[in-house]
């Protein structure tokens, strides 16, 4: 563990729109591997493109040092955790993870005497259909210095409803509905036995003969989560949770068919976040990628949370920056192409390779190599180099 100069104080651009004057204080450098998400950086990003001094458009991938900075006194949030960077304010742990983090967050402070800084990186960037990508951080840790058990995914039912009554992952919406439709049948949820075990042979059991789309969406999405948090008790859980996924995505064309006629938006399709989680766990970040490109590709234009979009965006850009750390520039090319034409589907509501109709390409020449390349239009400062002249110069 080393210690950092001192944290400089400076002003905070946080939602509360006032000045944190933090007189300055020791900070201590803690290690680890698993992933701690931020958030809320879509509002700071004029301040992470400067951080991360690069020009708009570029595709960045920064190693940062990032503090985290209890905030007692906010108002929206008794339990909220600022996330800085050189004294900058750059976003928030989740509401969630904040509560969860505080009291060990909290202890670590008091035992080191001062602030708790993590190691991170700034990722993302890069020119897609709608303008210059946005930029994202993740940090990195040891959950267990934190007191909290080393896990991404969660165990909570398919019913788990959002704190601000928006569409979440939908099942509340066709729980109210499912007494005034006969297309579907919820019934079976309340009759799943309490014991994972029991009620796993029940979901599938239920998997082999229920026809209907929606009913199948929750029991999948019911079996996952049980198989996940069985993955202490018996040791092929994990690999059964994979294959549960992997059925669920064969059918999910069909299952967002139904949700938009019942509903007309795609609500949370938490198979596509958790197995971009685990993928990232387990550093197959292609796997990671394909999953974090595939539920854009289902969203498109339609889902019902836009954080649920927000969140997979990142993940793929984490993903493809990860890819690009340990290829040559012929594969940076290779990948910034597929990239693009992913970004480009989810905007049309389409499939991966596919663009909208609106979207088109235009043809560059590299000033270094005199290359001709091709980008999706978009508004703005046309870059001068080919991606791999890009890729070389940053090198």
């Amino acid at each position: 563990m080393g210690l950092l100069d001192r944290l400089r104080s400076g002003r905070r651009e946080s939602s509360v729109s006032a000045r944190h004057e933090a007189a300055a204080v020791s900070v201590s450098l803690l290690g680890g591997q698993d992933d701690l998400e931020v958030v809320g950086e879509l509002a700071y990003q004029d301040t992470l493109w400067r951080l991360s001094g690069a020009t708009l458009g570029d595709r960045i991938r920064r190693q940062i040092v990032a503090v985290l900075v209890p905030e007692p006194t906010n108002p929206y949030d008794a339990n909220a955790i600022a996330v800085q960077i050189d004294g900058q304010v750059i976003g928030y742990l989740s509401r969630a993870t904040a509560q969860d983090y505080l009291p060990g967050l909290q202890r670590l402070m008091s035992v080191h005497g001062g602030y708790i800084a993590l190691h991170g990186v700034i990722v993302g960037g890069g020119y897609y259909d709608d303008g210059p990508g946005r930029l994202g951080v993740w940090l990195e840790h040891n959950p267990a210095d934190f007191g909290i058990r080393s896990t991404s995914l969660g165990s909570a039912p398919p019913g788990f409803a959002s704190a601000d009554g928006v569409m979440r992952t939908g099942f509340t919406e066709a729980w109210l509905t499912d007494a005034e439709d006969d297309s579907y049948d919820l019934s079976w949820f309340n009759e799943l036995p309490e014991a994972d075990r029991p009620a796993i042979a029940k979901l599938r059991e239920l998997l082999a003969s229920d026809p209907d789309p929606i009913d199948r969406h929750f029991q999948f999405a019911e079996l996952e989560a049980r198989l996940y948090r069985s993955r202490d008790l018996y040791e092929t859980a994990l690999a059964e949770y994979d294959e549960a996924c992997a059925r669920h995505d064969a059918e999910m064309d069909g299952i967002c068919a139904a949700f938009m006629a019942k509903w007309g938006k795609i609500p949370l399709l938490d198979t596509y976040r958790q197995m971009a989680i685990r993928q990232q766990k387990i550093k197959d970040w292609r796997a990671c990628k394909w999953w974090a490109e595939r539920g854009l590709a289902l969203y498109g234009q339609r889902a019902a949370r836009e954080e649920a979009v927000e969140d997979l965006i990142k993940r793929r850009n984490r993903a493809v920056a990860k890819l690009e750390a340990a290829a040559g520039p012929e594969s940076r090319v290779r990948l910034e192409r597929t990239q693009t034409a992913v970004v480009s589907a989810t905007l049309s509501g389409g499939v991966p390779g596919t663009t909208g109709q609106d979207a088109e390409v235009e043809v560059l020449v590299c000033q270094e190599c005199s290359r001709r390349f091709e980008r999706m239009r978009v508004r703005g400062r046309k870059p001068m180099l080919c991606p791999a002249c890009r890729a070389a110069a940053k090198a």
